[in-house]
């Protein structure tokens, strides 16, 4: 087939990858402008770009994608299809009239569960044990066109956000491929997605990331894991923000009592462990803010931790 793609994180890169392995022939790349990162705030390729100008890929980078020049450029490629990863734009109803094959996205969900910004960090964050990605063509609404083909997979106990992130990158990038394989010869029969089963996953903000230590340790758990890489899971230690990066259940205690009968958010040691609104929550990895990440036990060595001190402000 003859493509576009659009795609910008590094979830999209294995999909891009596996077209062009495929035989697909790749018209362009368009991907988002290089934004400011890092301490210096330099303009930075995004993910999709560095592996587009690796494969030697033509890129197109239009601040929006729905200005009439860029729909104009994509007209005049031609393509049979386009195919969306993460591209990080709404797609416009000028964009999908311009391809007779329709515009296909690779979304990180079994829909309609979990339509939006953040679909692997709240499978998480939900407690969610399954998941997987689902192929669909694009129509106006958000995450709501026809379901093409879906693959499913175990959420394991302890992954995180970024772990889950790769596999599923890994199983979109092959569903992708069946989906254009089976597109063209026909043995694909588009399903509409039923409404009332569609649950949101909203883009992440940075008050997500505040740890309510209330909450039965599974829940602060699901956070730790599914807030990764950003905003991260954290709370406050002696006036500083305080993140928690590694953590598993510990011990139950008695409901809304908390760890040996204390209020949420006291410590013990050995090991650390913070009270829950139900159990206690073990930390594994920390990082102080200005500090580096470093292992639960050299945190509360440094810090010379002891029993009664409390993590988080204090809650009426």
């Amino acid at each position: 087939m003859r493509l576009v793609f659009l795609g910008t994180p590094a979830f999209a890169v294995p999909t891009l990858e596996r077209i062009v392995e495929a035989g697909h022939t790749v018209l362009a790349v368009v991907t988002q402008p290089d934004r400011p990162r890092g301490r210096g705030q330099n303009p930075a390729a995004s993910p999709v770009k560095e592996a587009a100008l690796r494969l030697g890929l033509p890129v197109y980078q239009p601040e929006r994608v729905r200005r009439p020049e860029a729909v104009e450029y994509l007209r005049s490629l031609a393509a049979d299809a386009m195919v969306v990863v993460g591209y990080g734009q709404i797609i416009p109803q000028s964009v999908i009239d311009l391809v007779p094959d329709g515009i296909i996205n690779v979304h990180a969900s079994l829909l309609p569960k979990y339509r939006g910004a953040g679909p692997i960090q709240w499978a998480i964050i939900r407690g969610e044990t399954r998941t997987g990605v689902t192929t669909m063509r694009i129509d106006a609404g958000l995450d709501t066109g026809d379901m093409l083909l879906a693959a499913e997979t175990e959420i394991a106990p302890g992954e995180n956000a970024v772990d889950l992130g790769r596999r599923l990158a890994v199983m979109g990038a092959d569903l992708l491929v069946e989906t254009l394989a089976r597109l063209a010869d026909g043995t694909i029969v588009p399903q509409e997605q039923d409404p009332a089963q569609a649950t949101y996953a909203p883009l992440l903000k940075k008050e997500d990331g505040l740890i309510d230590w209330r909450q039965p340790a599974s829940a602060i758990h699901n956070r730790v894991r599914g807030l990764q890489p950003w905003p991260g899971a954290y709370t406050t230690f002696r006036g500083q923000t305080l993140h928690i990066w590694g953590s598993r259940q510990g011990p139950d205690s008695p409901k809304r009592e908390g760890h040996r009968g204390r209020g949420p958010g006291c410590v013990s040691l050995r090991p650390l462990g913070v009270a829950c609104g139900e159990g206690t929550l073990e930390l594994l990895e920390v990082q102080l803010e200005g500090r580096k990440r470093m292992s639960a036990a050299d945190f509360a060595n440094g810090q010379r931790l002891s029993e009664n001190e409390i993590l988080g402000e204090p809650r009426t």
